[in-house]
């Protein structure tokens, strides 16, 4: 016999917590988006530098474009691989994504000068990844 959590059961940590499983869903298919994202980001960062992206105004952190494009390319592909295994249910993949999104929030805070519209975005995706697989207690259910 299952029992469904009670509201106060539902705020204690360990708790399990219906938003926050489906949430972990939503984590490794935004993890696997992303990925692909960030691969054609790279990709065109790293063919066409001139052409695809602008500096808009002065920043501190100073790369080359190609540089850019190989970081966004290398990080896009592991993205990938681990959403996908996130969304198998492998226990690894839960602290990967969390690093990995935490890498992505540092890359894509560099990266503002270039994209800065598309790097909030990447960011606030980022910090909903981190939150639904700190809070979801249970490996993925599928």
């Amino acid at each position: 016999m299952t029992t469904t959590p009670t509201p106060a059961a539902a705020g204690k940590p360990g708790a399990e917590h219906p938003w926050a499983t489906g949430g972990t869903v939503l984590a490794g298919v935004l993890m696997v988006v992303n990925g692909v994202f960030a691969i054609i980001e790279g990709i065109a960062a790293i063919a066409q530098d001139d052409i695809f992206y602008t500096r808009i105004g002065d920043y501190i952190y100073k790369f080359s474009l190609t540089g850019w494009g190989w970081i966004h390319l290398i990080l896009g592909i592991v993205v990938l691989i681990v959403g996908i295994f996130l969304l198998k249910g492998a226990n690894w993949s839960r602290i990967a994504g969390i690093v990995l999104a935490s890498l992505s929030v540092i890359v894509h805070f560099l990266w503002l000068p270039y994209q800065p519209l598309w790097s909030l975005v990447v960011i606030a995706v980022a910090v909903f990844i981190i939150w639904a697989l700190c809070t979801d207690k249970e490996p993925a259910r599928w």
